[in-house]
């Protein structure tokens, strides 16, 4: 099991800082032309409780990100497809080492990950400098792209580049909002975060986004908060109350900002986000049900409050 140590991002209110003092990502850009080439990988925890034993890799040709996905890729292809993730971290690190297991079990779900930061060492506690930006994103899903098109990657024709999700904890939640209106994403997974009521206050990476950018979404979000511990939630339930036009879900759980991500299997946030995948990307009826309904199945679940618009 990788320990957890939760790395938060809004100074005006206390958070911690790791690695970021002084440091650049460096401006790298992946290689959407070339074939893939895992240069490492490993399994985190046991794969995953899915039904696709999940591994975590770097490639040569996305060298700033970390990939989770299926192990056994011959599963996949022109009847069943791996949805694509592409997920920011927690103080806009440059390392997914906080949310290894919770990336490996939603990967093992059948869906391809793709993090950003280079894929942390065993053991590995804070990321190798920071801050990133947004933009490393939608770099993930123009790898994926490319690669699903490649004869010749490994990745070819098992991908579907009609589903897609951009997703984060903390700064990563506003990256994956900054980028959420790219006309590409099918939906948008806001964990621990929420757009600054002033958006000068953030540090770092932060995007400064103003809550005028919660129009620009197009498409279904979930905000997955710590319940009132949680230093985001009143930033995420505030941006909650101003989407009207969208389906629109608010689920809490009351462990504060740090999530659940370092528990066994990621713990309930992976339950929960997993759950919201198979419904939004792969149209899962019974995924479908933890949302839909009075009351939903995230609702009878222990501990979660739930708020919602738009869902049945």
């Amino acid at each position: 099991m990788i320990h957890f140590r939760t790395c938060f991002c809004i100074a005006a209110i206390g958070l911690l800082m790791v690695g970021l003092s002084g440091c650049h990502t460096a401006e790298l850009r992946p290689d959407a032309q070339a074939v893939s080439t895992e240069t490492a990988s490993r399994t985190v925890e046991d794969g995953g409780t899915g039904p696709y034993p999940a591994l975590m890799a770097s490639d040569s040709t996305l060298a700033t990100h970390t990939i989770f996905r299926p192990s056994d890729l011959s599963a996949f292809g022109r009847k069943k497809k791996l949805p694509i993730i592409a997920w920011g971290n927690g103080a806009c690190a440059n390392s997914p080492w906080e949310h290894v297991n919770f990336l490996s079990e939603v990967a093992s779900h059948g869906f391809l990950v793709i993090a950003i930061g280079p894929m942390p060492a065993e053991g590995q506690r804070g990321g190798a400098g920071g801050p990133t930006k947004s933009s490393l994103l939608l770099d993930a899903i123009n790898w994926a792209m490319a690669q699903n098109g490649a004869k010749s990657s490994p990745y070819y024709g098992k991908l579907d580049p009609t589903k897609i999700a951009v997703a984060g904890m903390s700064c990563g939640g506003l990256q994956a909002l900054e980028v959420a209106p790219d006309p590409r994403v099918t939906t948008a997974v806001i964990c621990n975060s929420g757009i600054l009521g002033n958006p000068g206050a953030g540090i770092g990476g932060m995007p400064k986004l103003t809550k005028e950018h919660l129009e620009k979404l197009r498409a279904p979000v979930i905000y997955i908060l710590g319940g009132e511990k949680d230093i985001a939630y009143k930033n995420g339930m505030d941006d909650f109350r101003r989407i009207n036009h969208l389906p629109v879900f608010a689920a809490n759980l009351n462990v504060g900002h740090g999530g659940t991500y370092s528990r066994p299997h990621g713990g309930d946030f992976a339950k929960v986000a997993t759950a919201w995948f198979q419904w939004q990307l792969k149209g899962d009826p019974q995924a479908a049900a933890v949302f839909k309904g009075e009351p939903c199945g995230v609702a009878k679940m222990e501990g979660w409050k739930v708020e919602k618009k738009n869902i049945p």
